[in-house]
């Protein structure tokens, strides 16, 4: 997401190398690594390093942020959450899986992709196109990211929105009030139920650990 404030600590730096790790024990081509957890919880942090890491190995990873393909344009979201109801919309539906799968399959193909960036100042979604010919692996990074069809390594993040609220206060992407909170316990129960399914678990300390 255009204008996304990253907040790396030593924490994402120590967790990157262990999830590096395992994925050079596992490389394979045309790789893709899923990294879920709840709001705050350092995903798209946790993605950029463990892609900056890569290079160093000769391998160009590149970060996908699945935010970017919410089917309801940003200003119009909450209205429209709050019309169809919280409880019954938010959560993975509310992304367009054909757009992103779309995506995945010209990573895949090696060819140039255009999809949607939202940039989070004007709250306006671009278009933005890349050239896939030169990339290794693909580094998706998402609240439901892990959901995602063929993915190699699934990560998930422990912490909770209860654990990150200070996160999400600076870095402002919503105000914190009544309907945010709301949103934030679907968010909470929607992810929560994808943590079976993940190869690799980061802990509330930030700790790695295998889940299989």
């Amino acid at each position: 997401m255009l204008g996304d404030v990253l907040l790396i600590t030593e924490k994402h730096q120590k967790a990157g190398e262990s999830i590096i790790e395992h994925i050079l024990n596992h490389r394979k081509p045309k790789m893709m690594i899923a990294i879920s957890g709840e709001s705050g919880s350092g995903k798209t942090e946790l993605a950029h390093v463990v892609a900056k890491g890569l290079r160093k190995h000769g391998i160009m990873a590149k970060p996908l942020h699945i935010d970017n393909y919410y089917r309801i344009h940003p200003l119009e979201r909450t209205e429209w959450r709050k019309n169809h109801g919280i409880e019954k919309v938010v959560g993975p539906g509310e992304y367009d899986w054909d757009t992103l799968n779309r995506n995945i399959k010209e990573f895949k193909e090696g060819t140039s992709s255009t999809g949607p960036c939202v940039d989070l100042v004007t709250e306006q979604i671009d278009q933005l196109t890349t050239d896939y010919s030169g990339i290794d692996m693909l580094i998706i990074d998402g609240l439901y990211a892990i959901k995602t069809d063929n993915v190699d390594v699934r990560v998930f993040i422990e912490l909770t929105y209860h654990e990150t609220k200070k996160a999400q206060v600076v870095r402002g992407k919503e105000p914190q009030n009544e309907y945010r909170m709301a949103v934030l316990e679907k968010e909470h129960q929607e992810v929560q139920a994808l943590k079976p399914t993940a190869d690799i678990l980061i802990g509330m300390d930030y700790s790695f650990r295998l889940a299989k």
